[in-house]
């Protein structure tokens, strides 16, 4: 379970990040995958984590499993890898160490940004003090988000040089989002949006979505003594931003990306967001310039990925110009390419066909039912053998 920070002095949180910043090993890479619990025969969402959990104990699996919010959810971690040729096999593993651990029990595992007809109402809070938190502080807003994601998280060396790199990373995140959007369908609605997660994720919750661009560690460091200052939180995972540094790991942190149900669509997406990250740290380094666009105008292309994803157009905010999604993607995959071969992604990007959302759209225009549609998701979710 997360630990939570409730009661640190902030000064020492900060005093402690910024040391492990400095000390970070460029690159490593930890990747988190939040599935959801099911009935194998509805597929409707079950409150049963905490037998997940105690399943767990003793296995390979149990360092690698927490909980995430609801009852119905959980997380699983490749845990610390040296370098990016490790993650598509840590990825597998899990999903396949999960598997096994849930079958025994009558539990089924999905992986799309939302369940297509689950209602809020029927989830529980699980019983952490972390969670029990967010429920005190946020109610509605926090009982409201029952959705699934991917998070990336890559060793940054340098506190300064990290947040920089956070900066730089949030231009591109709505070319992540339209890549990894899963949810079209929510609570039994059509929804008309390819990412219904991250309508229901970033416009509820406070302190998300796409963050300002920030300078300089001294820069972000004032902002979180401000927020500690003013009660606005207390503790530093309450900044739920689309990319952030994280205050507990020398990491900078993409949480913009939906639930990925096939796995080799998982692997290709987490190859893009790490490729991304090394992409920027090295232009820093190389004193290559960089976009600083506004915060409105990374929001304007965020709504296009949310409502359009792949199939829609996404702005080039240096020129003005309107592109395919597609192309705008494929110019990114050429300009990581450098550093994906260097870091030994490149074999793992890949732009799909048609993503997790257009498949299901084009499922539903068909006329294919919801519970048709989740079971074709649900059954790509774990590697065969």
């Amino acid at each position: 379970m997360r630990e939570s920070t409730v009661g640190k002095p902030y000064e020492e949180i900060l005093e402690e990040a910024y040391e492990r910043f400095e000390a970070a090993e460029d690159f490593t890479v930890s990747i988190e995958e939040e599935f959801a619990l099911l009935d194998p025969e509805t597929l409707d969402l079950v409150n049963r984590f905490e037998e997940v959990q105690a399943a767990a104990r003793g296995t390979a699996l149990e360092p690698n499993l927490v909980g995430e919010l609801i009852a119905s959810e959980v997380e699983v971690k490749t845990g610390k890898q040296a370098s990016f040729a490790e993650v598509p096999a840590a990825l597998a593993e899990r999903r396949a160490q999960l598997a096994a651990l849930v079958d025994p029990l009558g539990l089924a595992l999905g992986a799309t940004g939302t369940h297509p007809w689950a209602s809020w109402r029927d989830q529980r809070i699980i019983d952490t003090p972390h969670y029990r938190r967010n429920d005190e502080l946020l109610g509605y807003v926090v009982w409201r988000n029952n959705t699934f994601g991917v998070h990336t998280h890559v060793a940054i060396r340098g506190a300064d040089r990290a947040v920089r790199v956070a900066s730089a990373v949030r231009n591109w995140l709505p070319e992540l989002l339209a890549v990894s959007a899963s949810s079209p369908f929510h609570e039994g609605v059509d929804t008309t949006l390819h990412s219904a997660r991250t309508q229901v994720f970033t416009r509820f919750f406070p302190r998300c979505g796409v963050p300002d661009a920030l300078p300089s560690w001294a820069a972000y460091a004032d902002y979180v003594r401000f927020l500690y200052a003013t009660g606005s939180v207390d503790e530093p995972t309450q900044l739920w931003w689309s990319v952030r540094p994280h205050l507990s790991f020398p990491t900078v942190e993409i949480r913009i990306c939906d639930a990925q149900p096939d796995v080799a669509e998982a692997q290709s997406l987490v190859a893009l967001m790490v490729s991304l990250t090394a992409r920027c740290a090295r232009a820093i380094d190389e004193g290559e310039p960089l976009p600083d666009h506004p915060h409105r105008l990374v929001e304007e292309n965020t709504w296009r990925a949310i409502r359009y994803g792949l199939s829609g157009e996404l702005i080039d905010l240096e020129r003005g110009d309107v592109l395919p999604a597609r192309a705008r993607v494929e110019r990114l995959l050429e300009w990581v390419q450098p550093v994906a071969e260097e870091i030994g992604a490149a074999p793992w990007l890949r732009l799909p066909e048609r993503n997790a959302a257009e498949r299901q759209i084009a499922r539903h225009a068909e006329g294919a039912s919801f519970e048709e549609i989740y079971a074709e998701q649900v059954g790509l979710t774990v590697p065969a053998g």
